[in-house]
């Protein structure tokens, strides 16, 4: 079927835009690369992982704490907004009356759209102090997990309620003539028919998690130490950066921007597997 002339234009603008935001991406690697390139002329890859410490004035560029910092706060933040954010969708979709679903998601919604620093500065001089009582600091790892949960926990709720909105009615009418609970609905047919989704979303809200910098920084201690107990004060990559891009020169600032570099392929991981997941829910 031929397109009209305004189909067409149409087509050609959203190839030029798609096209924009690859060259985007690719300028920002190349950027990474072209920047990082001072310190791995001399500085092996694997340095940034055996060296003693993060001291760059020294010539020291371990990156694992920060880095495992990154990790620890993502994967506990996503520990506990998955089922938190699950939780809430499937309140929405199935058990909650329509004026407190619509109440409930716009909530949701709302605590979306707070500035990161807002969330900092609440975790900073509320949830902090709280969590000093039981274990000094409070600025902890602990704290910043809390925090990112917070902050993606509207990733998560909104992206399954999403993907339980694109589940076939038939499919629900289907469990409904069979006589299932809405349990066995739920966890027979939605969830399952969903997975696909709920991934994409999980994935997306760890992207968020990886990335968040201004309220880790506020939350976290900004200690450059391993950590060993979810007390422990903590430095993340991004708040690494923030801290340090004002004043660093020479291989220091390069040093920074191979920790974005490390970021930045964490990330492209992530939106791969969301672009994987999304074609097996486009291809079930």
């Amino acid at each position: 079927m031929s397109l009209s002339r305004a189909d067409r234009q149409l087509v050609a603008l959203l190839r030029g835009c798609a096209l924009l935001a690859a060259a985007i991406v690719l300028f920002i690697l190349l950027f990474l690369m072209r920047e990082s390139w001072p310190i791995l002329q001399h500085v092996a890859l694997t340095r940034f992982i055996t060296d003693a410490s993060w001291h760059p004035v020294e010539n020291l560029y371990q990156l694992t704490p920060m880095l495992s910092a990154t990790l620890y706060s993502t994967i506990g933040a996503l520990l506990l907004a998955t089922p938190l954010g699950i939780g809430s969708a499937l309140f929405i979709r199935f058990y909650a009356p329509v004026f407190l679903a619509i109440v409930y998601r716009r909530l949701i919604e709302l605590l979306a759209g707070i500035p990161s620093v807002v969330y900092g500065f609440w975790g900073l001089t509320t949830l902090a102090p709280l969590i000093g009582r039981v274990h000094p600091p409070g600025v902890s790892l602990l704290t910043g997990i809390l925090i990112l949960t917070l902050m993606i926990l509207p990733t998560v709720a909104l992206t399954v309620d999403a993907a339980l909105v694109a589940v076939p009615n038939a499919y629900i009418r289907g469990a409904a003539a069979l006589g299932l609970s809405r349990w066995g609905l739920i966890g027979g047919v939605a969830l399952p028919a969903a997975r696909s989704g709920i991934a994409a979303g999980i994935l997306l809200a760890a992207g968020r998690a990886i990335g968040e910098t201004m309220a880790v920084l506020m939350v976290a201690g900004n200690v450059v130490e391993q950590p060993h107990s979810l007390f422990d004060s903590v430095r993340t990559l991004t708040a690494n950066i923030a801290l340090e891009m004002a004043y660093a020169t020479g291989d220091h600032r390069a040093a920074l921007f191979v920790s974005g570099m490390a970021l930045m392929s964490m990330v492209l991981v992530l939106v791969g597997l969301v672009e994987y997941f999304t074609k097996e829910r486009r291809h079930v």
